[in-house]
């Protein structure tokens, strides 16, 4: 499996342009902050969402599928059901993409060999965020250690 720590911290730091498939323009969902805090970490996003295709999220333009993106994209970053990932893997196989990332509970094994066998990197059931944060010092932005939640007593 290609998700050791090395590993993952060379696809974090060598693909900087992402297309996010199912990047939602609700505030509150998690391809919306994972996109907000990617673009606040110097990558550029491409949101991927037939729903809001031809608008704008985080004040990038939105396209309805990865064919469709202006440029090259190095990372397609999933947000959709582990059963919708095999197309959007022959997708990015067929654009040229240099990793594809499936989030946290979307797991797609077939998904996985065929990348894989075409070259691709391959993450699986991961958070782009949180393994952003965990290999490079961020796990303190926007209230992942909040000190909320703490074995201490309070004074």
């Amino acid at each position: 499996m290609r998700d050791d720590i090395p590993t993952l911290r060379r696809i974090l730091r060598e693909h900087r342009r992402v297309a996010v498939v199912g990047l939602s323009a609700e505030w509150h969902r998690p391809s919306f902050f994972v996109a907000k805090y990617l673009l606040q970490h110097g990558y550029e996003v491409h949101p991927v969402n037939p729903r809001y295709a031809g608008r704008e999220i985080l004040g990038r333009p939105c396209v309805a599928a990865l064919e469709d993106l202006a440029g090259p994209v190095d990372l397609v970053d999933v947000f959709r059901r582990s059963d919708d990932v095999l197309p959007i893997a022959k997708s990015a196989v067929a654009i040229g993409a240099k990793c594809l990332w499936q989030q946290i509970g979307v797991v797609n094994r077939e998904a996985d060999e065929r990348v894989r066998a075409a070259g691709l990197d391959s993450v699986m059931d991961r958070c782009v965020k949180i393994e952003h944060a965990r290999l490079f010092g961020g796990l303190h932005w926007a209230g992942v250690n909040t000190r909320v939640v703490s074995a201490r007593r309070p004074h």
